[in-house]
């Protein structure tokens, strides 16, 4: 076949070209053009328009509904993370969803405008900048801000307003997003993680069943139990700091130390019933669960870096990064024998870089 155009036919106005093959060789015209533009101003002039108007006009619609786009799953996300609530595991996994799609949207959509934008609208313009001195003379600097006119009137920016406005519209929830996410951090916590729910007279309920303990259904040694405090069964924020975990010992096993509470030094072992000794689940290192318990060596361990805590004698650290003991919690029984709290802990719980006012 014969790649001859037949006449009366004009040729492309820009040859098809298979995406990932080197660009057509300019024709002679179009490098007698550049040449004497180069030798003229010292550089290759730009084109202020795309070779096919047509082709661009209608990429233009792209892009600007690409930018709507954006700028309508901007607005979403910002509307669900303002009016989803985050309570319920199915209302956390809502929220996750809507927040991911809509800012994966806003991105794409944004991302794909500005792609389209770059490949379709503007002039297809390969040009080479020569090393020069770091202190450019005022010619240059001259020279460069018409190189800059240039470049504004290629990029189409200032001549497709409708492209400009959109782009511009598809910033502004992006823009805002920070703020609404930054304001949401809320005041400090201040004097609030000094204390727990736990309260003189509040039963201990085992953790999962929601049922006050008695000792005498507790009453083997090594055993390792959590309890909740009663009536916050469905409070996370207050279970967050306030799970404690019950150890039973034998006689004689139990050697817990003198502590400091409030500057005075105090022995703890009146804390204890029945040789039933209560302490903070939250670990003082990073506020981990410390969730196993070797009965043999009466150790306490918290799986997330190792810290190891002494049951058996006050909950004292003896390996790992923590920088102080486990905190206990006074126990008593009420009138019907169940285990109470006798009051709150003496000591904040948790890691030693919560804010505690």
């Amino acid at each position: 076949m014969s790649d001859e155009v037949p006449e009366g036919e004009q040729s492309p106005a820009r040859p098809h070209r298979v995406i990932g093959t080197p660009l057509p060789v300019p024709s002679s015209v179009d490098v007698a053009e550049r040449e004497s533009d180069s030798a003229a101003t010292g550089r290759e002039k730009m084109p202020a328009d795309p070779a096919d108007p047509v082709s661009a006009k209608r990429a233009e619609r792209i892009v600007a509904a690409c930018f709507i786009v954006a700028f309508i799953a901007g607005i979403g996300f910002i509307a669900a993370y303002v009016g989803l609530e985050v309570g319920p595991l199915d209302a956390v996994l809502r929220s996750n969803l809507a927040l991911g799609l809509s800012l994966s949207v806003a991105l794409t959509a944004l991302g794909l405008g500005s792609l389209l934008w770059v490949r379709r609208v503007m002039p297809n313009v390969e040009t080479a900048e020569q090393r020069h001195p770091m202190r450019s003379p005022s010619k240059d600097r001259e020279a460069f801000q018409e190189y800059f006119a240039e470049a504004t009137e290629t990029s189409q920016f200032v001549k497709r307003p409708l492209l400009r406005r959109t782009l511009m519209l598809a910033t502004l929830p992006l823009a805002a997003i920070p703020i609404v996410v930054l304001r949401d951090l809320g005041p400090l916590p201040g004097t609030s993680l000094r204390y727990t729910v736990w309260k003189r007279g509040t039963r201990a309920v085992v953790y999962g069943t929601n049922r006050p303990l008695t000792p005498a259904e507790f009453n083997t040694p090594g055993s390792m139990i959590t309890v909740i405090p009663e009536g916050y069964e469905d409070d996370q924020d207050a279970l967050a700091k306030a799970g404690v975990i019950l150890i039973k010992f034998a006689p004689g096993e139990l050697h817990i130390p003198t502590n400091y509470n409030g500057g005075t030094l105090v022995s703890t072992m009146n804390w204890t019933v029945d040789n039933i000794v209560a302490y903070s689940k939250i670990c003082t290192h990073v506020g981990c669960p410390v969730a196993l318990y070797e009965q043999t060596t009466h150790h306490i361990l918290c799986p997330c870096h190792q810290s190891t805590f002494d049951a058996a004698n006050g909950a004292n650290v003896i390996f790992g990064p923590a920088a102080r003991a486990l905190p206990q919690l006074p126990l008593t029984l009420n009138s019907q024998g169940q285990l109470v709290a006798a009051s709150d802990f003496t000591q904040p719980v948790g890691p030693s870089f919560w804010e505690r006012g």
